[in-house]
């Protein structure tokens, strides 16, 4: 099954610092684009997601969703699914997915071993490299299953507070 065309962003979400890497146009390769770094409070990396989302004509974006091993989630998929849904909130109406990502970073820092890039050259790079695994893993799960991979985020509108009688 061929995957639906269209360029997808893939995004590894750090403390420090948020790695982004791009699909070719038919949704088939990823690639890495930058590294940028994580601004909890101007939100520059969002700002800068959805320029490059605009720039692309971005069909959809991909978060890496740090689940435990267990499968259950902690601290850092709380952070991801809350960066995740302030990237939906800025790029609306482009759809963000959560897709789980274990040991993704982990798989990065190997392949750049492998590769030859020192352990210090790697911190510039382990985070794109990240996210390119993240959007090459959906891309492939969506080419086998026909489907996307992983959950949208809801954009849903706020529930009105019940009135108490």
């Amino acid at each position: 099954m061929s995957p639906r065309p269209g360029v997808r962003l893939g995004i590894d979400v750090g403390d420090a610092r948020v790695g982004v890497a791009a699909s070719d146009p038919s949704g088939t390769f990823a690639n890495p684009v930058q590294t940028l770094a994580r601004d909890v409070r101007e939100l520059a990396d969002i700002e800068a997601i959805a320029i490059l989302t605009a720039e692309r004509d971005v069909l959809e974006i991909v978060v890496g969703l740090p689940r435990l091993l267990s499968g259950g989630e902690g601290e850092a998929a709380r952070g991801a699914r809350a960066y995740a849904a302030q990237l939906a909130a800025r790029v609306a109406p482009v759809p963000v997915r959560l897709v789980d990502e274990r040991l993704t970073t982990v798989g990065a820092h190997q392949r750049l071993r492998d590769s030859g890039v020192p352990g210090r050259g790697q911190r510039s790079v382990v985070d794109q490299a990240a996210a390119v695994l993240i959007l090459q893993s959906a891309l492939d799960a969506e080419a086998s299953a026909g489907t996307p991979a992983g959950e949208v985020i809801s954009l849903g509108k706020p529930r009105k507070k019940e009135r108490r009688r």
